[in-house]
C-alpha cells in the first residue's frame, strides 16, 4: 500500500489506478469509495482508458459520487474511442435510460473530455 501510494502521489497513472481498486474493494485498506474516486479520477484525467471506464462505472452506480448518467456516458464515450469494449457496452445500455437532452449533454461533455484528458497524452 505504501509503495502504491507513494507512486500515485508522484503521479504514476497505473499506481493511481491500483489505489482506486484497493479502496473500492477494501484490499489492504478500509473500503472508501470517495478515495477510490479521487484516485481513479487522477488516472482518468491522464488519458488512461481503463480508469476512464472505471470512473464511468462509479458515476453510473453512484459509488463515491452522486449517480450521474451524463458523466458516466461521457467517460465511457472517451474510453470507448480508445478501444475499451466494456465501456462501449455500458454506454449503449445507459443510452437507453437517458433522455435525448441528456445524451446531447453527454456527447458535448465527452468531446470536451477528449480534448482535455486524451489528446494531450496521445503518443505520436
Amino acid at each position: 500500500m505504501q509503495r502504491w501510494r507513494k507512486s500515485a502521489e508522484q503521479g504514476y497513472t497505473k499506481a493511481q489506478f491500483n489505489l482506486e481498486d484497493m479502496y473500492a474493494n477494501g484490499e489492504g485498506v478500509l473500503e472508501d469509495d470517495a478515495k477510490a474516486v479521487y484516485w481513479i479520477r487522477k488516472a482518468a484525467k491522464k488519458g488512461y482508458a481503463r480508469a476512464q471506464s472505471s470512473l464511468g462505472n462509479m458515476y453510473y452506480q453512484g459509488e463515491g459520487v452522486l449517480e450521474d448518467y451524463v458523466q458516466a456516458y461521457a467517460w465511457w464515450s472517451i474510453a470507448t474511442t480508445q478501444g475499451r469494449k466494456s465501456a462501449k457496452n455500458n454506454k449503449a445500455i445507459t443510452k437507453e435510460e437517458m433522455t435525448p437532452a441528456q445524451i446531447a449533454e453527454a456527447q458535448k461533455l465527452s468531446s470536451e473530455y477528449w480534448e482535455k484528458y486524451v489528446v494531450p497524452f496521445q503518443k505520436d
